[in-house]
């Protein structure tokens, strides 16, 4: 009664030929190194705005482990912004949030990707940016 479908269904995946597909540890990895650049950014912010000798040196220290692991990730440094460095001291807190929500994305992802060194790395920028005061030199 009914003739049979001779064609493929529009509704199945097509694999094309040309087109380059990546693993999901590929993807992965995309993201962690989207991820802590992301929050290299924010680190360099607060390293701009930072008054204290000793909050200074540690961000500029997880800024060079940051970009360590980036450049480990993706093969190559990261893209820096310049931080604006308009000295509104009053952003700090809010920086620090959007550090402590990178930080934690990336250890998301690193825990998904399962690699040790990346989760070492964002559980310390995670605890570095504690809301409870914690200062960065003590960190």
């Amino acid at each position: 009664m009914y003739e049979p479908i001779r064609t493929k269904s529009v509704h199945t995946m097509a694999v094309a030929p040309g087109i380059p597909h990546r693993s999901r540890d590929e993807e992965l990895a995309i993201r962690l190194a989207g991820q802590l650049t992301a929050l290299l950014t924010v680190t360099d912010e607060l390293h701009a705005l930072t008054d204290c000798a000793a909050e200074r040196a540690a961000l500029a220290s997880a800024a060079d482990r940051i970009t360590a692991e980036v450049t480990r990730l993706s093969g190559h440094g990261p893209l820096r912004a310049e931080p604006t460095g308009t000295g509104d001291r009053s952003r700090i807190p809010a920086l620090r949030q959007r550090a402590r929500t990178l930080a934690g994305n990336a250890l998301a992802v690193a825990t998904s990707r399962d690699d040790t060194e990346a989760i070492a790395l964002a559980e310390e920028l995670l605890a570095t940016h504690d809301p409870n005061g914690q200062d960065l030199a003590t960190a």
